[in-house]
């Protein structure tokens, strides 16, 4: 993946194996699209791309925590559609200064003292209560918090389904497709009548996710920045399913 979209694609989803090389060289134009594109970087033909995205697609689809793995299908199958996505956060100011600046939000990053310390119902004081009881992986938990979904599976398809019409990333797409072949009866009517007509509604309403700084929102209230950005608030029921 080129080196100016790896940042959209980590920004998204804060996965592991996205961190930038510390020697990482400059982009490399090659028509043919063969040779290293940065330092560390392992060129594959559109085979091994191919073998590489329907295995990695497998893994994550039957082990959802295989950070690992979503990353490998991100990488393989999204280089199009990051850059629609890296264009669209260009011609936003917020999000071309998220471009520029490359923030990271993580444990090293984060004041916890201060989010702890701002008003309940603040975006960083739901979002440090959400890591109280979930795990830790940038905007793709921000969307957690912003949507109201818990991390058990039902959760997660919401959210991927969410990202799959704000992003058009085929790792979100498939995400949202398969899931739900893991959900019992009545997650999975629950799912179809209700979460993804939800899901769909407020992702194609909303701007793009990727444009907001959120690390400068942290005592803006969630319910006001809902508001801004055209959410709804979640069903009250899906807590309680699995």
């Amino acid at each position: 993946m080129a080196t100016l979209l790896r940042p959209v694609l980590r920004r998204l989803c804060g996965l592991p194996g996205l961190q930038r090389p510390a020697a990482e060289m400059p982009l490399r134009a090659r028509s043919d699209g063969a040779g290293p594109l940065y330092s560390h970087h392992l060129p594959t033909s559109p085979l091994q791309k191919g073998l590489l995205a329907a295995g990695s697609a497998a893994m994550a689809l039957y082990n959802p925590y295989r950070h690992d793995m979503v990353a490998v299908l991100g990488e393989t199958t999204g280089h199009r559609t990051l850059k629609v996505l890296r264009d669209q956060m260009r011609r936003d100011p917020e999000g071309a200064q998220i471009l520029q600046e490359r923030p990271r939000i993580s444990t090293s990053t984060l004041d916890l003292g201060k989010l702890q310390s701002l008003p309940e119902g603040s975006l960083g004081r739901e979002y440090l209560r959400f890591l109280d009881v979930n795990r830790y992986r940038e905007v793709h938990d921000m969307l957690h918090t912003l949507l109201g979904m818990p991390t058990n599976i039902l959760g997660e398809i919401v959210v991927k389904w969410f990202e799959a019409v704000q992003t058009g990333l085929p790792m979100c797409i498939l995400g949202a497709f398969f899931g739900p072949i893991r959900l019992g009866a009545q997650s999975l009517q629950v799912l179809v009548s209700e979460l993804i007509p939800w899901a769909v509604q407020n992702g194609r309403r909303a701007p793009c996710v990727l444009n907001l700084y959120y690390e400068r929102r942290w005592e803006q209230s969630l319910r006001a920045l809902r508001e801004e950005l055209g959410i709804t608030a979640p069903p009250m029921h899906v807590q309680g399913l699995a």
